[in-house]
């Protein structure tokens, strides 16, 4: 992982050389440290555990494993890696897959290389970031299945752990879909501070990133709130 201050450690997944090399050139000539590329879903997986970036730009439609099987690995390996797809398919089936395996954003290969680099920072910070419309597809998706009952009964409300009022308070405007820098804004706190309220709700919620904040929060009705 890069130390605080060092440049973002980026990896970048495709299966057409001429786009890959393409896109970790514009990363690299814009300050992030690229710590490797892949051709292939096998060799992601291998890839990322031995360099752990803090950023994965990944391709959906890769040989040897698809996309979304790389994400859910090598989440499962590192819950801190955060996963922006960038795939040429907007199809409503495939992003809700992607995210469901632990990708925080999703963008569209039609996107200019501004939009990919500011999608790549936003990122590596935890913000969700998806091409204009597929955020509201994730959380309408998100709100219809908290509306469905739960497969078993869940663990007694006393078992839950317990929030700060600050921390509560972040996580409802977490699930209103405000960014951190957002957020910071609206409590007069810093953007570390927001971070910090967050990684502690996330460890406190066993929760492994803000996707699945926000789908905590929206079960609990927090973003009607």
């Amino acid at each position: 992982m890069s130390d605080v201050n060092g440049p973002i450690r980026v990896m970048v997944v495709d299966d057409h050389p001429m786009w890959r090399d393409a896109v970790a050139r514009d990363l690299a000539e814009s300050g992030f440290d690229v710590v490797a590329t892949a051709g292939d879903g096998e060799q992601a997986v291998r890839r990322a555990r031995a360099t752990e970036p803090d950023v994965l730009v990944l391709d959906l439609n890769l040989p040897a494993k698809p996309g979304v099987q790389v994400c859910k690995e090598v989440v499962a390996a590192n819950p801190a890696l955060r996963v922006l797809v960038l795939s040429a398919s907007g199809e409503h089936a495939d992003v809700l897959e992607a995210v469901k395996s632990g990708a925080t954003g999703y963008l569209l290969k039609s996107a200019s290389t501004e939009e990919l680099l500011d999608a790549v920072r936003r990122t590596s910070v935890g913000d969700p970031v998806f091409t204009p419309g597929l955020a509201g597809l994730v959380l309408g998706e998100y709100r219809r299945l908290a509306s469905e009952p739960a497969p078993a009964a869940g663990a007694d409300e006393s078992d839950t752990p317990r929030l700060t009022d600050r921390e509560t308070e972040v996580l409802r405007l977490v699930a209103k879909g405000l960014s951190y820098k957002q957020i910071a804004e609206r409590l007069v706190i810093s953007h570390r501070t927001v971070q910090n309220h967050v990684q502690n709700t996330l460890g406190k919620l066993q929760l492994h990133n803000r996707v699945e904040l926000v789908r905590y929060a929206i079960e609990r009705g927090l973003d009607d709130e």
